[in-house]
């Protein structure tokens, strides 16, 4: 399997979850500031470990763990301003609870990366620019990323990841 598809769209099967962690890290290096990335899939599918991996490489001064019961937790690097958002929307009964908690005013901010779990529960929060990485289960450790640019910041995102992960 090739993992370029075409200039917006990466396909990767990871074989466990350190593999899926260590991906996230080169992932989670290359944010800038500003970002949105969308993590969709069942439950199981490694959304949260790939969102560690993302912390991790991102500087997270602080292992990432599911914002399930809280909806968001607020990450910070061991110096700067910038912020990480890790968002999950699994508990929503309907998107409307997603206004009260001002991820609009987060989702602006060039200081914060927004990394939301579940976001198909509130896509019209969503920008439309963003990145969406797509997880299936694939078997007992394995799993199935396909990660898709929306937006020219989120193509050239893509590249360097490409860059980074694949040389190529």
């Amino acid at each position: 399997m090739s993992p370029i598809l075409d200039d917006k769209t990466v396909e990767f099967v990871s074989r466990g979850p350190e593999q899926t962690r260590r991906i996230g890290a080169r992932l989670g290096q290359l944010l800038k500031g500003g970002e949105t990335l969308c993590l969709e899939g069942n439950l199981g599918a490694g959304k949260t470990v790939l969102a560690q991996g993302i912390g991790r490489g991102w500087g997270a001064a602080n292992p990432l763990i599911s914002p399930t019961f809280v909806l968001v937790r607020q990450h910070q690097r061991p110096a700067g301003d910038q912020m990480l958002l890790h968002v999950d929307f699994y508990r929503l009964e309907d998107s409307s609870r997603v206004w009260g908690l001002g991820l609009e005013e987060w989702l602006e901010n060039p200081d914060v990366v927004t990394m939301i779990e579940w976001p198909e529960r509130a896509m019209e929060i969503l920008p439309q620019e963003r990145l969406w990485i797509h997880l299936d289960i694939v078997g007992d450790t394995r799993r199935h990323l396909l990660i898709t640019a929306q937006g020219d910041q989120y193509v050239e995102l893509l590249y360097e990841f490409r860059q980074s992960a694949f040389g190529v």
